[in-house]
């Protein structure tokens, strides 16, 4: 049995493919941080929507992958990762009034979506 490979076309600026589980792993680590740091603080609203948050996003971070690499619904994973941002944004707000530095760590994360979304956009506009 052959395998097929459908060949996408990528955006100027796309890191290699090794690039990825390295982020990736430095992200989930600075995520882990900031979700104990918070899950440690005295009990407050903003620290139980903080951690509801955090795993709301960490469901809709997971979905994305299937939607973009098996479904190749590279607009519908646009919007999702928009969506996704979002969420990080509002955890971060509410992980700020709980623990700055909690807070803080979380930007390379925010950031890093971002630099998804420009290749999620890339993606999406090269292969209509």
């Amino acid at each position: 049995m052959q395998l097929y490979q459908h060949s996408i076309s990528k955006p100027p600026l796309s890191p290699l493919a090794v690039v990825f589980p390295i982020v990736w792993s430095i992200l989930f680590v600075l995520m882990g941080i900031g979700a104990a740091r918070v899950s440690l603080a005295p009990p407050s609203q903003a620290r139980s929507w903080g951690l509801n948050l955090f795993v709301i996003q960490l469901a809709v971070n997971f979905l994305w992958s299937p939607l973009f690499f098996n479904a190749q619904a590279f607009g519908l994973a646009f919007l999702w990762l928009v969506l996704l941002l979002g969420l990080v944004l509002g955890m971060i707000l509410l992980f700020r009034k709980v623990d700055t530095l909690a807070a803080w760590i979380q930007i390379p994360y925010l950031l890093w979506l971002a630099f998804a979304g420009y290749l999620n956009l890339g993606v999406w506009y090269l292969n209509k």
